[in-house]
């Protein structure tokens, strides 16, 4: 379902309702509190009047959590396949003096031309489509020499405690993030992209949840799986992990961003 490009659209990504689920969970208990999106923002080495293309914007986090960093030079293209998503960015981002710029498009085809974009950005977004290395292709045809890729996203073991808990729900339950073999995720990141860029680098994000409450973790999950014998189940999941809880439950985070350069 990760990569069913329907099941996206008309649900997961139909607006921004399901993401904000999951982005509370970790505003409320993670331990790093400086915020992932301040963090992927200081790894962003570019010029001050860079052409920039984010693809899967989203709701447009990373910008409005970083409005007060953004060169005013800059000129930034938020993309996604979702045109509620686009909707929800716009909204996020219209008290902005900063030069944006929204666009409905699939990663997989890119409509600019050759050598235009001094960045590309996929933040959390590339283990959902189908083809990476037409992604991929695709990026490094519209960046400019020596443009930087930032491709962010997360490991096998990201929130491996919830399966365990689901599963006691559900037997049948695999993984929460349900990525496929071929999924771009940390472990295989480098092997992927080494085929398009170079000096690729990876820096980890040192992180976990300390959840200290049933409800917001019951809506994690009914937001993030799309077994529908689970999402009629949230007051027997909601039993369950307030028995869990004894004073807190401490979820693994397994987060990172590839920063790489165009040949």
């Amino acid at each position: 379902m990760l990569s069913n490009k329907s099941y996206l659209l008309n649900k997961q990504y139909k607006n921004s309702s399901l993401l904000n689920s999951r982005i509370r969970l970790h505003e409320r208990f993670s331990v790093n509190k400086y915020g992932w999106h301040r963090w992927v923002f200081d790894h962003f080495n570019l010029p001050e009047n860079s052409l920039i293309l984010e693809l899967g914007c989203g709701s447009g986090k990373l910008w409005a959590q970083n409005i007060d960093r953004i060169p005013p030079a800059w000129n930034i293209i938020l993309s996604d396949f979702s045109a509620g998503m686009l909707h929800d960015a716009g909204k996020n981002l219209c008290n902005s003096q900063n030069n944006f710029k929204y666009m409905v498009l699939d990663a997989q085809y890119l409509p600019f031309n050759n050598k235009t974009f001094h960045c590309v950005i996929a933040n959390h977004m590339l283990y959902h489509v189908p083809d990476t290395n037409r992604v991929f292709s695709e990026i490094s045809r519209i960046l400019m020499p020596g443009g930087r890729f930032y491709a962010s996203t997360v490991g096998l073991t990201h929130m491996q405690e919830i399966d365990r808990i689901v599963r006691k729900v559900e037997p049948g339950f695999s993984h929460i993030t349900g990525y496929g073999p071929d999924a771009f995720v940390l472990e295989r990141g480098s092997h992927m992209l080494s085929k398009y860029f170079s000096e690729i680098k990876l820096h980890m994000y040192d992180d976990c949840l300390v959840v200290t409450e049933a409800l917001p973790l019951v809506d994690y999950i009914l937001s993030a799986t799309t077994m529908s014998s689970i999402a009629g189940r949230r007051n027997e999941l909601l039993d369950l992990i307030e028995e869990e809880i004894i004073g807190s439950i401490r979820i693994t985070k397994s987060s990172g961003i590839f920063e790489t350069v165009c040949y």
